[in-house]
């Protein structure tokens, strides 16, 4: 297998970790199975280290609690929870915590277009740990366990497999999509065109766009639109938000890169390598040098 690597401002690539089909049933571009000890995406991957991968992964836990960092952010999951992983997030499994559940991932490119836009399998902005109620766990685990079944089921000739496997999955993604953005707060980030629209453009832009003025003025909405917008669906500025994006994108350089620091600010949009460290400063407490340090 051939690891790839995502392209970054200075021409740099975090090392990401691809789907390993050739551990899928027939080679289809989704697995699903127990969690259990020793699983591993990579030889080069070891679970325990920040690690990086261009496939979704959700678990549904059976124990816990656990803990699974996602973007440097720690997250707490119970029985009976799920944390959904996109495409391209940094993550770390826990060395302290038992991992007991169903494990399911996917190539990205193995649903239609529809259901991908239909899931939001791309809506980084939701929250990726989800609490179902009795209920909706309930209709997760039989989807969960449906698709398991038509997964292990080697009857069918591949075509058509592979034809119900995506059927299977799409019925278990839209439930979960639906849990994903069943809050109110979720609901009106959805809703809301403007900030929508704003969300994609920093993820596109962040690199080389820092400037709220800019992004209002390419969207075309006033700079205080964009203000009342953006508040309404995270409670922060657009320049906030901006900012949190940047520093995500320096923490998984950081992190998962052997680049001077001064390349890793120049990837982010500071040329200058003393600005980027007093940005970085400002806004988590550590020096780039030290939150490197402290992960390795």
């Amino acid at each position: 297998m051939v690891d790839t690597s995502t392209q970054d401002g200075a021409g740099e690539g975090i090392r990401t970790f691809p789907f390993p089909v050739e551990h899928s049933v027939g080679g289809v571009g989704m697995q699903i199975g127990p969690m259990g000890v020793g699983r591993t995406w990579h030889t080069d991957a070891p679970l325990d280290r920040v690690h990086r991968i261009d496939f979704h992964v959700v678990m549904l836990f059976d124990d816990g609690p656990v803990r699974h960092m996602i973007d440097f952010a720690e997250h707490e999951a119970a029985a009976g929870d799920l944390l959904w992983i996109r495409p391209g997030q940094v993550h770390r499994f826990s060395t302290t915590s038992q991992y007991r559940g169903t494990v399911l991932t996917m190539q990205p490119g193995f649903l239609p277009r529809a259901t991908v836009e239909a899931a939001g399998l791309y809506r980084y902005d939701l929250p990726p740990r989800l609490r179902p109620d009795a209920a909706q766990l309930a209709g997760l685990r039989a989807a969960l366990a449906y698709l398991r079944g038509e997964y292990d089921d080697a009857a069918l000739p591949p075509g058509p497999h592979t034809a119900v496997l995506r059927h299977a999955l799409s019925a278990f993604l839209l439930r979960l999509a639906h849990l994903a953005a069943s809050g109110e707060e979720a609901a009106r980030r959805q809703a809301d065109t403007t900030f929508t629209l704003f969300r994609d453009a920093v993820e596109r832009d962040f690199a080389a766009n820092h400037s709220v003025s800019a992004y209002a003025d390419a969207l075309g909405y006033s700079r205080r639109t964009l203000v009342r917008a953006v508040r309404a669906a995270t409670g922060e500025t657009p320049k906030g938000f901006i900012d949190k994006r940047v520093v995500l994108e320096a923490k998984r350089l950081l992190a998962h890169t052997d680049l001077p620091i001064g390349r890793v600010g120049a990837a982010v949009g500071f040329p200058d390598a003393a600005n980027f460290s007093k940005f970085f400063h400002l806004h988590t407490g550590h020096t780039p040098v030290a939150f490197r340090a402290e992960l390795r």
